[in-house]
């Protein structure tokens, strides 16, 4: 698989604030990264970074062969980067199907296979965004990222606040964009356990550093380690 995206030794951050120092990581077409690290690493940072809503200070970003630092924030999803922040962001006074259409573009995800992954979203697909459950708008915010048909999906810990069988549901569908999509997929979650079997690689960060990069199972298989970055305390 040709090589999608590339990032050297990236310095990052807000206003002067620098929050990300000296990363760096690749990934191939159809990829798949875990992020991970405890709150306020800058693995949120990083994600807005890509997308060019962070400061990109120094270092280099390439994504299909292009250097992102010359593309603005407002081009990058038309290159193929899609991205579901942690806030969801769906439109609210829309109804479902106006969502998902109001920035499609022409590609293998269109409306029936939304709803074939989504039925939720098929059945209320009449309803206004702020009618829908916290879950279901979850469901939206990352069906809408797949009407754009990127190349990358970006995923800012798509899990929070959910219910355990609507983050059962979802992990699923993480798994069939993973393993069956083709598209590459970065993943942010605090819940290490559940996403790292669904990922070929793992990126964690600590301070605004990378201490880990390699593969998911290696790191899954570190339970001190792990534990150690993420701030698990052992029973």
């Amino acid at each position: 698989m040709a090589e999608l995206l590339k990032v050297e030794k990236l310095w990052a951050g807000y206003g002067e604030a620098v929050v990300l120092e000296d990363i760096a990581f690749s990934l191939r077409e159809g990829d798949s990264l875990a992020l991970l690290g405890r709150n306020g690493v800058g693995k949120t940072t990083l994600l807005s970074t890509l997308m060019g809503a962070a400061r990109h200070r120094s270092g280099t970003i390439q994504f299909a062969g292009r250097d992102l630092s010359k593309v603005p924030a407002h081009a990058r999803a038309r290159l193929g980067l899609g991205w579901v922040p942690q806030e969801r962001d769906i439109f609210p006074s829309l109804s479902v199907e106006e969502n998902l259409t109001v920035a499609a573009t022409k590609g293998h995800w269109n409306l029936p296979r939304i709803y074939e992954m989504f039925p939720q979203l098929g059945e209320h697909r009449a309803n206004m965004g702020h009618q829908l459950s916290g879950g279901e708008q979850q469901m939206l915010a990352i069906g809408r990222a797949l009407m754009l048909n990127p190349r990358l999906l970006l995923l800012d810990e798509p899990l929070e606040g959910l219910a355990p069988l609507i983050v059962q549901a979802l992990l699923s569908i993480v798994r069939r964009l993973t393993e069956e999509s083709g598209m590459a997929v970065i993943l942010v979650e605090q819940h290490a356990r559940q996403i790292l079997p669904l990922t070929r690689q793992a990126l964690v960060l600590e301070r605004g550093r990378s201490v880990y990069l390699g593969d998911s199972k290696t790191l899954l298989d570190q339970r001190n380690l792990l534990d150690g970055w993420l701030g698990v305390v052992a029973s």
